[in-house]
């Protein structure tokens, strides 16, 4: 049997829906098909063990329940922190925040 990955994301994010702050626990977090400004999460962890049953959380895991791949605009993530003993970071695989920008122009215009 194969070994339970540890490693997950905390996603905190923008509901566009319901215009509130939303935190969402997935296994995988990376590059959207629909382009560099989405991030697409999938493999999303539900706490299913819990004595005390979390509303909100009985209510995101309805929510998404059939759900491959959320893809959200990365204006809408505020963080993502990786948690669990194997994390190795995030890597992008179109990355682009080692552009160099030159400087334009720097005088006034009249």
């Amino acid at each position: 049997m194969p070994k339970k990955k540890e490693t997950f994301y905390i996603i905190t994010y923008r509901d566009p829906e319901e215009e509130k702050v939303r935190t969402l626990k997935a296994r995988t977090v990376g590059d959207s098909s629909l382009g560099i400004s989405f991030v697409a999460i999938s493999d999303f962890v539900f706490d299913t063990q819990a004595l005390v049953v979390n509303p909100e959380e009985e209510t995101r895991r309805k929510r998404l329940e059939g759900v491959k791949t959320l893809h959200l605009s990365m204006y809408l993530i505020l963080s993502v922190q990786e948690v669990g003993k194997d994390h190795k970071g995030l890597k992008f695989e179109k990355d682009k925040s080692n552009l160099v920008v030159l400087p334009g122009n720097t005088k006034p215009q009249k």
